[in-house]
């Protein structure tokens, strides 16, 4: 069964205290057990609700599953003057988690493109972003995944998707090394194949 269809994601508001979807029975108990696994008890006062709570987080982390991130590249505008140079979103925070441990992954993006005679609301790159973030991921995959949206979306002349993130199953268990942030880069079209275009959309994300 897929739990993550169980409620109307379109009214779940994680923003509003009032909105507490219910946790099936079985996800709580799965929970209780991984409690009992680590070595506590999950009827003390402390943890005795955290089986709904944790269950409602990760509705909100994993909403991405619930959304078309193509659906924010649907509404474009084709009036633009005239301007045909690069269009960037750079520093955008997200939140994701590790397929591998599901332990968070926290970092920014940039995002550009060049576009070819449309554009669509800046906005809307960090809603492409958030959308796949909000699922279990690697950020490799994250990388690849936003920028093939907004190329076959917007078919503009280039993009560029630069993610530099920190990963909780680096910095908290295994090797423990806090402080190392990893980049992932993917680019397409005329930033892949001219080496002018590259460095300067490179540069302006402050990679160059």
């Amino acid at each position: 069964m897929n739990y993550m269809n169980v409620h109307d994601h379109d009214e779940f508001d994680p923003e509003n205290p009032l909105n507490k979807p219910d946790v099936p029975e079985d996800v709580q108990e799965a929970i209780r057990t991984l409690i009992r696994w680590s070595g506590d008890d999950p009827e003390r006062e402390g943890l005795r609700d955290t089986p709904k709570r944790v269950g409602r987080a990760w509705l909100e982390y994993c909403q991405g599953y619930q959304e078309d991130p193509s659906v924010h590249m649907s509404r474009v505008f084709e009036e633009v003057g005239g301007y045909d140079e690069i269009v960037m979103l750079k520093d955008i925070p997200f939140q994701s988690h590790c397929e591998h441990h599901m332990a968070p992954i926290t970092g920014k993006a940039a995002i550009a493109y060049l576009p070819n005679k449309k554009v669509v609301g800046i906005s809307k790159l960090a809603r492409v972003l958030h959308g796949y973030a909000r699922r279990l991921q690697i950020q490799e995959r994250l990388t690849a995944e936003v920028a093939q949206c907004i190329w076959d979306n917007l078919e503009p002349q280039g993009v560029a998707v630069v993610i530099e993130a920190q990963h909780g199953c680096m910095t908290g268990r295994g090797v423990r090394t806090p402080g190392v942030g990893m980049i992932t880069s993917r680019l397409l079209g005329c930033f892949l194949e001219d080496h002018r275009s590259r460095k300067e959309v490179m540069s302006l994300m402050g990679y160059g």
